[in-house]
């Protein structure tokens, strides 16, 4: 349990200055959205700004089932288990991140925000990512949880989510979001470190039996 703690507390916060630069960045990336859409004279970009969430967020759910995948399949062998655990700690947890934790933002900053479920209104979009991103948690648990592995994957899935969490932010509601840029840095933060650090990290290794030594590769 000490070992499993320690683990936790080394994800935790390993994410959060990972989490504080790619909101940042992706706060940046919607600027210039916004600059051009303006420069062109765009009315209305939500619906440009959808196809980019579209593109995002199954994305993200790719990097979270392989990385999810890969810490259970690191400490834990059994197959369809760590599908099950590939599969929920992607669906359930990007969709905080990217969508549930954002509407509530948009909502607390007064916006009339719209819930669009992915994997309910899109799910071809959605599931050949799922699929392939617990593939290659199967084939790479070893490189991926080395140091180099564990830098790359994780900056990768937090900026994705970042992005992501942004632009349904701002696809579905929340249209006025530069003039209240402050408090959307610390939702979006939140959106990000706290879901993606229980899908990598604290929500495989709580489901490993205890005493299960770790594979290498």
């Amino acid at each position: 349990m000490e070992k499993k703690i320690n683990l936790l507390w080394k994800g935790l916060s390993h994410h959060l200055p990972f989490s504080v630069l790619s909101v940042t960045l992706g706060l940046m990336f919607a600027a210039v959205l916004s600059f051009f859409a303006n420069l062109v004279q765009v009315q209305d970009p939500a619906p440009f700004t959808r196809d980019l969430f579209h593109v995002f967020h199954p994305s993200h759910m790719l990097f979270s089932a392989m990385a999810t995948t890969a810490m259970f399949w690191q400490y834990e062998r059994r197959f369809w288990k760590a599908v099950i655990v590939g599969i929920v700690g992607s669906i359930g947890i990007c969709g905080l991140s990217d969508i549930f934790i954002p509407y509530l933002a948009g909502v607390l900053l007064g916006a009339r925000m719209q819930l669009h479920i992915c994997i309910v209104e899109h799910p071809q979009i959605v599931l050949p990512f799922l699929v392939v991103g617990i593939l290659i948690g199967f084939l790479a648990p070893g490189t991926l949880e080395k140091q180099e592995g564990v830098i790359f994957s994780h900056s990768l899935h937090v900026l994705t989510s970042s992005v992501a969490s942004i632009l349904y932010l701002i696809s579905y509601g929340l249209r006025d979001w530069a003039h209240q840029i402050g408090a959307v840095l610390v939702y979006m933060v939140l959106a990000v470190v706290i879901p993606c650090c229980t899908s990598d990290v604290i929500f495989p290794l709580l489901l490993v039996k205890e005493g299960t030594e770790i594979h290498r590769t």
